[in-house]
């Protein structure tokens, strides 16, 4: 008999999700010891593989099937029926991920996608399993889930790959160091005692944040009380916005009102630009009112995810530099 996904992990399915912290936790953290693998720059996706066929959902529970056929005919050659898989989506280009080669995959028309599988491939990178043999195993310890884990990807062959894994946190923090150059952006953290909690922050991430000098152009909120920093760096020629801060604190705010000044010449940036300029993958299309100012050279902290010439998540500022020319604020190199 052919086995299937078991039914309460009919899609959509609840995914595990992660809390951010600013450091890589020590090995007795979580439940049953930490275990640590890298965070992997992609689309989070769940595969099933059913006696039907097989599917891949989003997080959101957006199936995202149409989009990688080459990873779907990559899991029904390699994977039994009756397995779910959690892990991530990938594009590489030469030693490195490309986000931006992988976004186009959600955008590419029906005639330009096999071109685009062709010439950029995904891959599918695993590091759980939900179900084996039509069995929920969720409710096992994540040390079981591994074991049975590797057991299924002993024979895998690219695009298909097994997330690496260590209980070493010196080797963790080796990873959070030199895997950001590869485009990953930093470590996961789980307990080898946890079961797998849909929905539930039950796992831990810490994402390597960069300090750079940006151009404060603008900012969100009255010039005497900013909100949001909004940071602007030179691409193509122009001033262009790339993202802006997380709310500033009060002290934040009152220390950068201090050199906020209304423009002195004709600015680049107009006064209302719409939600998806500052996010890319916001939802919210409305209009965003912004406050020109003569720019300043501010510095930030951001993590290393980017996309095309943008930070795909809000930087977090740190202090203003007046001492600083904006015109020579440069492009950081990724």
């Amino acid at each position: 008999m052919t086995e299937d996904v078991p039914p309460a992990l009919h899609p959509p399915v609840a995914l595990a999700l992660a809390k951010a912290v600013d450091s890589v936790p020590a090995e007795a953290a979580l439940p049953g010891g930490s275990r640590y693998e890298p965070k992997w720059d992609g689309y989070r996706a769940c595969a099933l593989v059913g006696a039907g066929g097989v599917s891949l959902y989003s997080r959101q529970g957006k199936e995202l099937s149409r989009y990688f056929p080459d990873l779907l005919k990559a899991l029904a050659g390699q994977v039994p029926p009756g397995c779910v898989l959690d892990g991530e989506a990938v594009v590489w280009a030469g030693d490195r991920l490309d986000f931006d080669a992988l976004q186009r995959r959600l955008v590419a028309s029906k005639a330009s996608l096999p071109t685009l599988v062709r010439e950029q491939p995904a891959s599918f990178v695993a590091f759980d399993l939900l179900a084996v043999a039509g069995h929920d195993i969720r409710d096992r310890p994540l040390e079981q889930r591994r074991e049975l884990l590797e057991q299924l990807a002993a024979d895998w062959m690219p695009p298909l790959n097994l997330s690496p894994i260590t209980e070493d946190r010196a080797q963790a923090l080796r990873w959070f160091e030199e895997l950001h150059q590869a485009g990953l952006e930093g470590v996961m953290v789980k307990g080898a005692g946890q079961s797998y909690q849909g929905g539930i922050r039950q796992w831990i991430k810490v994402k390597r944040r960069e300090s750079l000098d940006v151009v404060c152009a603008a900012v969100i909120g009255a010039m005497d009380r900013p909100q949001h920093v909004v940071v602007g760096l030179p691409v193509e020629g122009g001033l262009r916005i790339v993202g802006r801060s997380t709310a500033l604190a009060a002290k934040a705010a009152l220390e950068l009102s201090a050199y906020l000044r209304p423009p002195q010449r004709p600015h680049p940036w107009p006064e209302v630009i719409t939600e998806t300029t500052l996010n890319r993958f916001s939802k919210d299309k409305g209009p965003v009112s912004l406050t020109l100012v003569e720019p300043l050279v501010v510095e930030i902290s951001a993590d290393v995810a980017w996309t095309g010439n943008a930070f795909r998540h809000s930087v977090r500022y740190q202090r203003p530099r007046p001492e600083l020319v904006p015109d020579e604020v440069q492009l950081p190199d990724r």
